[in-house]
């Protein structure tokens, strides 16, 4: 299943230049990958499939989360911004054709798809994908499908193509081959808040917490949360 020239040419340069917003971001992301993993016993090998600048797996080095990591991105820009970081424990960081992993069956311990099926053409595709080459799949989207979610598609920048609640994103990874082990809903850190609405930020961060606290899950239903799920193959 190829990549649409499309897909390919908005990703092409998406990561040139360094984005505070990014490293931001990959805080959160990275703090996720190690709660649901926690107690899971020794992780040798990270793989993070849609790596972009490699924010995600610089966190996780900074955390002493794992052993050797690799990235793999359709983007060479991405791919270029990873190699310039200097992890000490990057392994390999290539780009791929962006649905089949250069990597043996069961090589890897853990695959990371953070921020990733949001984007994707074909996700099952990839997600069958890595459950090929990993013991186990953290896979994190944005809970995007709210009562307030439009009735139909608007472009964004960002460009998310898939919108998931809990249940839909939940369904997906199981049509692939997994089942769910662990999940946890969060809300981004509050740094991104700041940086993102500046003095608005503290408090818009503060009401998501609050009706976090509140309603549990159910507030996704309400607004936009991160969902992260561990998973591993079935029986």
């Amino acid at each position: 299943m190829d990549i649409s020239p499309e897909i390919r040419s908005h990703y092409a340069g998406y990561y040139d230049g360094a984005s505070e917003w990014r490293r931001l971001g990959a805080l959160g992301k990275a703090d996720n990958i190690v709660r649901v993993c926690a107690g899971l016993g020794p992780v040798d090998t990270v793989l993070e499939i849609g790596c972009g600048d490699g924010a995600v797996l610089a966190r996780l080095e900074e955390l002493g989360f794992g052993g050797a990591l690799e990235g793999v991105d359709i983007s060479p820009s991405g791919i270029d911004a990873l190699r310039v970081r200097g992890l000490k424990r990057l392994r390999a960081a290539e780009v791929f054709d962006g649905s089949r992993l250069p990597h043996a069956d069961g090589s890897v311990d853990l695959a990371v798809l953070s921020h990733v099926v949001e984007h994707l053409e074909h996700p099952r595709q990839l997600l069958r994908e890595a459950a090929r080459v990993a013991r186990r799949v953290v896979v994190e989207v944005p809970l995007e499908d709210t009562w307030r979610h439009p009735l139909d598609y608007r472009p964004s920048p960002v460009g998310h193509i898939n919108f998931y609640s809990r249940a839909n994103l939940r369904r997906l990874v199981q049509t692939c081959g997994l089942t769910v082990l662990r999940e946890r809903v969060s809300n981004p850190p509050l740094a991104l808040y700041r940086h993102q609405f500046r003095r608005l930020g503290a408090a818009a961060w503060a009401a998501k917490q609050a009706l976090l606290a509140a309603l549990g899950a159910r507030a996704t239903r309400v607004t936009c949360y991160h969902y992260t799920v561990l998973c591993e193959k079935a029986g």
